[in-house]
């Protein structure tokens, strides 16, 4: 049953009033206790109080599909766009990437027994997991260049390889990866050479090697690291809908994540927006407050119709995937993931400028937020793999 338009506007009433008072106040706590942890990428405690505060309300999981009793992709993007507006508040209301497209890739694809495992875990919020597919030493914008062997051996699985820049990896409170590779690499067809396979983090040969960086940013304490799976044998059981559906399922997994982080990136601008409005209005240049500047004006009006244009081609999007499904809709999920990134980026830029050299600094949530949109550029497909898709699919409609 899908939720009714009242319902969806008490649970984003419900999540405005809880960000009011209890996100935003914390911001500067949030990061004090982070500074304070002898391992960056350890639990916050505050992170803990929230989550008990949020599902006790209720905001808990809203990220849910509709078909599992959740709300639909439409309804559910206001809501991503509020949760945005903070990068780690997405995590109080478990609602946090990579964990919520893996939750779904259990919920579409997995066991039952993989489902009680895992999947409940990872709903309670008691454990963190990540998607390994990425690896450093090929383009992983073309996801059949794998090189990670899941082999079979009997019983089990080995796999060796290494996989970079993997979400939520370092963090202490991940406990499953799901890991793409190569488990027949001499198909003829590219796209079922690989699968995919739960590793629990503990298993003896998996090394988190180092947490990554991007523009400087670790985004601790749930970060990106450099993995290394050297002969790690886990039980057949743990392949996931079998050998040979990996691309399949990084498919249906990634369609939803991208129209995801799109609905945050949308916040985020939003937010960078707002604060370049009370800047404009409280600081002064040259015997003129800054709003009474032509420059400051043109970029502010840019940026609000940017926003607003990026926040309706997101909404069409994730309303096209509720009508047709992720495979049907992927040319607006791609039209979507070129566009909403880039301009959340040049947004946010121009609101970092606004604000001078102060922008740039972590008294303002502008850079951390920009580099947020940055690496949303090549996480989950680069530009230019979305562009030529999208060209394709364009072409093939309209030449005809």
């Amino acid at each position: 049953m899908v939720a009714s338009s009242s319902d969806v506007e008490q649970i984003k009433q419900q999540l405005l009033a809880f960000m009011d008072a209890n996100i935003y106040p914390n911001e500067a706590l949030y990061h004090e206790q982070l500074d304070g942890l002898d391992d960056r990428f350890s639990t916050v405690p505050l992170m803990e109080t929230l989550k008990e505060k949020a599902r006790n309300l209720g905001l808990w999981n809203l990220w849910m599909p509709a078909n599992h009793g959740g709300l639909t992709n439409e309804q559910y993007s206001p809501l991503a766009e509020i949760m945005g507006r903070v990068l780690w508040s997405p995590e109080v209301f478990n609602c946090n990437a990579p964990d919520t497209g893996n939750m779904e890739v259990f919920l579409k694809y997995g066991t039952e027994a993989q489902k009680e495992k895992w999947l409940q875990p990872l709903l309670n919020g008691d454990i963190r997991s990540s998607y390994a597919m990425t690896e450093p030493d090929v383009a992983s914008s073309d996801a059949t260049n794998v090189r990670t062997r899941i082999e079979r051996k009997g019983d089990n699985y080995v796999i060796n390889g290494r996989k970079w820049f993997i979400t939520n990896a370092p963090y202490e409170r991940t406990k499953i990866f799901i890991v793409m590779g190569k488990s027949d690499p001499h198909n003829p067809n590219r796209h079922l050479q690989q699968s995919q396979i739960l590793v629990p983090k503990d298993t003896p040969g998996v090394t988190v090697i180092r947490p990554l960086t991007t523009l400087g940013y670790d985004d601790a304490p749930l970060g990106h690291a450099e993995l290394l799976f050297e002969n790690v044998t886990v039980p057949k059981e743990n392949i996931l809908l079998g050998e040979g559906r990996g691309f399949e399922i990084s498919q249906g997994r990634l369609g939803p994540g991208r129209i995801h982080h799109c609905m945050r990136l949308i916040g985020c601008a939003q937010r960078a927006l707002e604060f370049a409005c009370r800047r404009s209005v409280s600081r002064e240049t040259f015997g003129r407050t800054l709003s009474d500047h032509q420059s400051v004006l043109e970029d502010i009006a840019k940026s609000f119709c940017e926003i607003e244009q990026a926040r309706l081609l997101t909404l069409k999007t994730a309303r096209r995937i509720d009508e047709l499904g992720a495979k049907d809709a992927r040319d607006y999920i791609a039209a979507a993931k070129i566009t909403v990134p880039l301009m959340a980026q040049k947004v946010i830029d121009r609101c970092m400028q606004i604000h001078g050299a102060g922008g740039l600094t972590a008294d303002y949530p502008m850079a951390e937020a920009f580099n947020y949109a940055r690496w949303c550029r090549q996480a989950d497909g680069p530009d230019q793999v979305h562009m030529m898709a999208l060209g394709k699919q364009v072409i093939k409609r309209l030449a005809n």
